[in-house]
């Protein structure tokens, strides 16, 4: 996945510096490199997926001006191709044409990528930094001042804790430049409302998804997939198998006695002929790597924290039994063709509202734990629900038809790959919280665990010291206290618990999981 750092001027104490880089090396564990601009720092740690020789190292230097990024840049050969006659490349790497683009074009190249990337520039020419983040914030990045006013940058908020006073997520679709960010592209923005047929809609929705995955099949290092057995992930495995002149490695998790996803993970597995691998999990297990959990997240999301136990627990098995170095996996499609909630919409406005602030806040959520619990393994997240022309094209697409108008969640996506794509089953069965379908037991043991934790009286004062996103269930409080023990005083760095809009008739609830929600029904089953 690679890490990144920057501290952006001169006076820097490079141990301090050192400290903060070397706590995210999971991220680049096969090479480490700090280079002195003459103004600053940048630091590197290296995990090889394009070009895996040692030309593919960072920081990239081009006539005194570095960049160090993390990131997958897709077309880029034909970017290379364009620049090859001013600037010679020495290495197959992707990110080696961002210099010579910066070059050509400026600030103005960020909105020409077609990315997921965080990236740190030193341009030698001006003596200043510049940093992007890509649109949707697949790859992390954070930024803090130290005393001196000075800016610092780094892919986990963990690098900058103790350099700065304060940590804050660095937006989106913005980059930044003479102090200041600049948003270079909202994906939430519809210019003009997409009022094609149904029809028309859904063949669009399957060539660009397929077009996605496609794309991100692309690597140096062997990629993997993760399989839940939930229409999201499904679609992917199906849409790469179907790519693929080998069978697809996919692995699934749940717990040992109530597992849901497993057996609908096998099916799937069966029917597109991919290599798969099952790994099951304990009460032990969970408990146990909670505050660990918590630590490598950086959150006290009741939703993110319970999401990814199982996630980090099969992507440790990945890295610990297989030489897999990539996963593709399948967030954001709830954000874009709504959950078990977003039923409860007033209407088509609501509904597309709800999206735009979900689909802007996703770095704080469902693509911090993909990234996390990947990366921490030593391992790359690639999300095709992300690619920037799909998720463009479906925020774009009339709310109307996005509601739940055909007593089925999510009916585009499922209309638009009827016929052998995956199992009928499959594609109609009802969206179930990966939380709760690694098996409902592991919910109810972390609330067991957090309910023994506390007597009703120290829950009620303990709380009380909280005034942002304060605790309201003992779970929460467990996790907040857990959080704190590694993040002091940076809970804004999280815009408060990833819940169902309070706002709408049926979604005032005590539980972020859908569980709770009147419209459940047969998800857990």
């Amino acid at each position: 996945m690679c890490s990144i750092m920057g501290y952006c001027g001169s006076g820097v104490q490079r141990e301090l510096f050192e400290t903060g880089f070397y706590r995210t090396v999971s991220r680049g564990p096969d090479d480490s490199r700090i280079v002195d601009t003459g103004k600053g720092l940048l630091g590197f740690h290296r995990l090889a997926i394009m070009d895996l020789t040692s030309a593919g190292m960072q920081p990239f230097c081009l006539e005194g001006s570095y960049v160090v990024c993390n990131g997958e840049i897709y077309g880029f050969e034909k970017l290379r191709d364009g620049l090859k006659e001013k600037y010679t490349f020495e290495s197959e790497s992707d990110c080696e044409v961002l210099l010579p683009l910066y070059r050509e074009h400026g600030v103005e190249m960020f909105a020409m990528l077609d990315a997921e990337f965080a990236c740190i520039l030193y341009d030698g020419e001006t003596g200043e930094y510049i940093a992007a983040r890509d649109p949707i914030g697949i790859r992390p990045l954070y930024y803090g001042y130290d005393k001196n006013g000075v800016i610092l940058f780094a892919s986990e908020a963990k690098n900058l804790v103790g350099l700065t006073e304060r940590i804050s997520p660095f937006p989106p679709g913005h980059y930044y430049k003479n102090g200041k960010f600049i948003c270079y592209r909202d994906m939430t923005e519809v210019e003009q409302v997409c009022r094609d047929d149904l029809e028309t809609v859904c063949e669009n929705i399957r060539r660009k998804l397929t077009a996605a995955v496609e794309k991100r099949l692309t690597a140096d290092a062997k990629v993997g997939f993760l399989l839940s057995g939930g229409l999201d992930s499904s679609l992917v495995c199906a849409i790469a198998a179907r790519k693929s002149e080998t069978p697809i490695r996919t692995f699934a998790i749940g717990m040992e006695k109530d597992a849901i996803d497993l057996k609908y993970a096998r099916e799937v597995a069966e029917y597109i002929g991919s290599d798969h691998t099952e790994v099951y999990m304990t009460k032990e297990e969970v408990l146990s790597s909670l505050e660990t959990v918590i630590r490598i997240l950086g959150t006290y999301d009741i939703t993110t924290i319970r999401a990814s136990m199982g996630m980090y627990l099969l992507c440790r098995a990945i890295h610990e039994q297989t030489d897999i170095r990539v996963l593709l996996t399948g967030e954001i499609s709830d954000e874009l063709f709504g959950y078990k909630y977003t039923d409860f919409a007033p209407d088509a406005a609501a509904f597309q509202r709800e999206s735009q602030k979900r689909v802007r806040e996703l770095h704080m959520y469902d693509v911090l734990r993909a990234d996390r619990c990947i990366s921490v393994n030593s391992l790359e997240a690639r999300v095709p629900f992300g690619d920037l022309d799909f998720v463009s094209y479906v925020m774009s697409v009339d709310p109307e038809k996005k509601l739940n108008r055909y007593g089925k969640g999510k009916y585009l996506l499922r209309r638009a790959f009827l016929g052998d794509y995956l199992p009928e089953d499959i594609l109609w069965r009802e969206k179930a919280a990966f939380s709760d379908a690694v098996g409902h037991s592991m919910v109810d043991d972390l609330k067991e665990y957090a309910e023994g934790r506390y007597t009703e009286e120290e829950f009620q004062q303990k709380r009380k010291q909280y005034d942002y996103a304060a605790p309201f269930t003992k779970e929460s409080l467990l996790y907040r206290e857990i959080f704190e023990k590694y993040y002091p005083g940076q809970a804004e760095m999280v815009a408060g618990f990833w819940m169902p809009n309070p706002e709408w008739e049926g979604c005032r609830v005590d539980d972020p999981s859908a569980r709770v929600l009147s419209n459940y029904g047969d998800s857990g089953k």
